[in-house]
């Protein structure tokens, strides 16, 4: 007996527009899908499509876009399929994958990988290039600092008391990594002021160690 033929289609939030998706394709079953090709994690109509399917259908989409985000997020979708013996086919591209059996389509799909790492490289040179650029003609701002100067100034203070990086990150709505970032730039003053010879110091762990000092010094101060 034959498996069934389903279809998926998936329009973003903005484009309903569903028009030349598997047209004409004659289905057994559709799963429509309305999301962003953001929401990688949140596609409901695929994962009833993957806890539907069985030994033997065919899951059809109109190309490898309409499927996943990323060459990635595609190798992980289409081997969840195969593995159930799910063949899948992308009209567009007209290819075919069925587990282990294709070797042309599996071959395809890992150039179609080098060629995505060879782009990010590429970009990433850009990038790089540009920045380069831009402040050898002394344009380049960087990133926009989470925090003013005041906010930024408080954190220290309040980390210096012995407040938990937790609970300020939380509280002044940023992460772990930068609640360190603001305190390695003092950490770094910090250091300055040492002699040479004990300036070799583990960048954020003796943070805690040094400024318990600075936070008497600020006290024994405010108290003059």
């Amino acid at each position: 007996m034959a498996g069934q033929r389903v279809g998926y289609v998936r329009v973003s939030t903005l484009d309903q527009n569903t028009v030349r998706q598997l047209d004409g394709i004659p289905l057994d079953k559709t799963y429509l899908e309305k999301a962003s090709g953001k929401d990688q994690k949140d596609r409901p109509e695929l994962e009833d499509l993957i806890g539907f399917v069985r030994d033997g259908d065919t899951v059809l989409i109109h190309s490898m876009d309409r499927l996943a985000r990323n060459l990635d997020d595609l190798k992980q979708i289409i081997g969840r399929l195969t593995k159930k013996g799910v063949r899948v086919e992308f009209v567009k591209e007209a290819l075919t994958f069925t587990g282990d059996d294709n070797a042309a389509a599996t071959f395809l799909l890992h150039v179609m990988g080098a060629f995505a790492e060879f782009e990010r490289s590429l970009i990433g040179e850009r990038q790089r290039e540009g920045i380069a650029l831009a402040k050898q003609r002394k344009v380049y701002t960087g990133r926009t600092p989470a925090l003013d100067a005041v906010k930024a100034a408080e954190l220290r203070r309040r980390a210096s008391m012995g407040e938990s990086k937790t609970a300020l990150a939380r509280e002044f709505g940023v992460s772990r990594a930068t609640v360190y970032a603001y305190l390695r730039d003092e950490l770094a003053q910090v250091l300055a002021t040492l002699p040479p010879d004990d300036r070799a110091l583990p960048s954020v762990e003796k943070y805690d160690a040094l400024l318990p000092s600075r936070a008497s010094d600020r006290q024994a101060a405010e108290q003059e």
